[in-house]
């Protein structure tokens, strides 16, 4: 024994002499790697013993971090003088990141290792290597700001006395360790809801416990409430909130009234798809005496009951959405408001907050006005309905309906003209059985009808933002904006369409919603046209709330909010408080509050539009699961590295065609012409083109589908 304790004596010993030698080198050449043997030459150290030496001190600074060795053995000391950023990590599969900054053009490669338990979403601030020439720009992340999300869903596995939870989220590479203390009852397959308890960078995998069980998976519940879960929403209120919501009363007072404009017996009438449990918005039409129409919006008066401070102003502040999945809608506010109370059900005394028009026969606006109303709605027509009454010129209220239409039609026509963009996404609805089982996929219908409530709409929310924006000027306010597009993008676009046969004319900003416009009308009914129109949006900036006004380029409004629907969204909320104040010459506080208010709301409806896509992804591969071995017709709608994916004209459900799978030839990706192109044969396929697939798998925990060739 102490033979032994004097030989490790000795070679550490022998060992230190070269660390400073080794360590100086290393710096001189940072963020360069070398082997032993180019370190030994560079060093002048000859002889086998020497090399072992110096080895055993490689090894030695390697153990205590002073120096870095690469899988392939090879030493580096990093770059500095990078500087630090903040940014969110962007995570893939592999367990890399990489760090999207507003500090830098580039994204920052991490490697799995230095990412430091930082996952997917997580504001982190990230140490930058030294860049050189060309490369792309590399760094570790020194400290984590804040955590994206401390659950997750998955699929637990019981292992002896102890389990994991598999993750369904794509971003999340690691599985969580759940100790026996952690599994509260889960059982083997369910579906489960986890929340990270520790992570330190000593172990691989996050440790967790069960919080929820959801079910088995395959089941609609389960499916639909792990949806909520994986994006960190609520599909229920505590008995707390519904006992708050209980305690309104729907009796309307004569204290209510006062200071209201009375429109209980103006011709108003709602219109909302048939399947519509609430309705947050009115149209009221009567012709005035000097031959002028009097329009008004009429808006559910939601803050009339939600007052601040209390649980259910809290609740809606942090929903800040309704959110629309496949088969149900997860309301803001509890049914006692949202469906009762607050909806503007025919006949029926509503409170509402209102924006009134008159308008002249070209729709010009000769005078508005803005505040609070008492309603109550002679008619709800469904969109069918009101359809019906426009295509035949017959049927209740048609006299309103008529002249609404025709003064919608000029509206418009003019906001067109200014340059707003037509947009029309394709809506993707399914016909579910009792068990939420899909049996068929079909398309929303978008007529006139669709477009008399949405110009009046557009035009009360337009108004409404002006009046605070432009009349009043420098007071604090909720827009919703909308940016110019990036000209990389839409460049790249143009490129792309002209494949098709298609080009936008012009280049400038002021000829693109006229040239976007043209395209998208001649793409109409074609089958191109849902994959033109999903790149054409995905070229466009994403419209958020801000307290400072840049206006709305896709509408090609200078002023924009959202005034209109406070049922399901509390922007609109915040809207109709600070139009209060104002028309009260109140103030209603400092910006700095409400702008913080806009940057959750636009996340929560960010995260609410990805759980409705989740829900429809689900539901198309639930559907397409006994359908395999069907031959459908496609469009190549993605391109890459992997392979291509197709989305099937009939239905829109998109698969993917493993690059692996064509076997007639190797397959490279060429991101620039948007395919992959055979080595050997130089065959194509190009996003865009037109193929036919055949359905070979379904993976529902995945929510994917494979595709071949057929």
């Amino acid at each position: 024994m102490s033979k032994k304790k004097k030989k490790d004596k000795k070679e550490k010993t022998v060992s230190s002499e070269y660390q400073a030698l080794v360590k100086e080198f290393l710096s001189r050449h940072a963020g360069q790697s070398y082997n032993y043997k180019q370190i030994a030459k560079k060093l002048n150290i000859e002889g086998e013993h020497r090399r072992k030496e110096l080895l055993q001190c490689l090894s030695d600074l390697a153990g205590r971090g002073e120096i870095l060795e690469t899988r392939h053995h090879k030493f580096y000391v990093k770059e500095t003088g990078g500087g630090t950023i903040t940014g969110t990590v962007d995570l893939t599969r592999m367990g890399y990141g990489f760090i999207v900054s507003d500090e830098l053009d580039d994204d920052v490669f991490v490697s799995a290792k230095n990412l430091r338990t930082a996952l997917h979403g997580d504001k982190v601030q990230v140490k930058l290597y030294a860049r050189r020439k060309g490369a792309r720009p590399e760094g570790e992340v020194v400290s984590i700001i804040e955590r994206a999300k401390s659950t997750f869903v998955g699929t637990v596995e019981i292992v002896s006395n102890f389990a994991f939870l598999v993750p369904d989220n794509k971003n999340m590479p690691f599985d969580l360790f759940i100790p026996e203390s952690g599994i509260n009852g889960a059982k083997q397959g369910q579906k489960a809801v986890a929340r990270v308890v520790e992570w330190d960078t000593k172990s691989r995998n996050p440790a967790a416990e069960i919080i929820q069980v959801l079910g088995y998976p395959g089941r609609h519940e389960t499916e639909m409430h792990a949806i909520l879960a994986e994006f960190e929403l609520p599909y229920a209120f505590s008995p707390e909130i519904e006992n708050e919501a209980a305690k309104i009363s729907d009796k309307i007072t004569e204290d209510d009234l006062k200071g209201r404009r009375d429109f209980r017996k103006v011709p108003t009438f709602t219109i909302d798809p048939a399947d519509a449990r609430d309705f947050d918005d009115a149209i009221s039409y009567r012709k005035l005496p000097n031959g002028n129409a009097e329009v008004g919006v009429h808006i559910a008066d939601v803050t009339h009951y939600i007052k601040p401070g209390s649980l259910l102003e809290n609740e809606a502040r942090q929903r800040a959405t309704s959110v629309y999945l496949v088969d149900r809608v997860v309301p803001m506010l509890p049914e006692r408001l949202s469906n009762h109370i607050c909806s503007l059900n025919p006949a029926e005394d509503k409170l509402t907050y209102s924006a009134v028009f008159e308008l002249n026969d070209n729709a010009e606006i000769i005078s508005e006005w803005f505040g609070r109303t008492v309603i109550n709605s002679d008619r709800r027509f469904s969109y069918a309905e009101a359809q019906k009454v426009i295509d035949t010129g017959e049927g209740d209220m048609k006299d309103q309906m008529l002249e609404l239409h025709r003064l919608a039609q000029i509206l418009r026509k003019r906001r067109f003209a200014a340059g707003s963009f037509f947009f029309e996404r394709i809506e993707v609805q399914f016909e579910l059985d009792k068990e939420g089982k899909p049996l068929g996929i079909k398309f929303r219908d978008m007529g006139t009808a669709n477009q008399l409530v949405e110009e009046f709409m557009l035009l009360a929310n337009r108004r409404v933002a002006e009046y605070i924006g432009k009349t009043l000027k420098g007071k604090t306010f909720v827009y919703r904006i909308h940016d110019k597009p990036d000209p990389e993008k839409i460049d790249s676009f143009s490129h792309f369409i002209q494949r098709f046969g298609y080009k936008l004319e012009g280049d400038g900003k002021a000829t693109l919603p006229k040239s976007m416009n043209k395209l998208l009308n001649q793409v109409g009914g074609k089958k191109e046209q849902n994959l033109i129109e999903t790149l054409a949006l995905r070229a466009m900036a994403k419209a958020v709330y801000s307290t400072d006004n840049i206006g709305h380029y896709g509408l090609s409004f200078k002023y924009y909010t959202h005034f209109t629907s406070p049922i399901r969204r509390y922007p609109d909320m915040m809207v109709h408080r600070l139009l209060t104040s104002y028309l009260s010459h109140e103030n209603p506080g400092g910006k700095e509050k409400y702008e913080k208010l806009c940057e959750h709301s636009s996340k929560m409806e960010r995260l609410a539009m990805e759980a409705e896509r989740a829900s429809v992804k689900y539901k198309q591969v639930e559907y397409m699961s006994e359908r395999i071995g069907n031959v459908y017709e496609g469009v190549i709608s993605g391109v890459t590295e992997w392979g291509i994916y197709v989305e099937i004209i009939e239905n829109q459900c998109e698969g993917m065609i493993h690059i692996r799978d064509l076997e007639d030839d190797y397959y490279e990706y060429d991101e620039s012409n948007y395919c992959i192109r055979g080595r050997r044969l130089g065959k194509e396929y190009q996003l865009g083109d037109r193929v036919k697939v055949e359905v070979v798998k379904a993976d529902l925990q995945k929510k994917q589908l494979d595709y071949r060739l057929a």
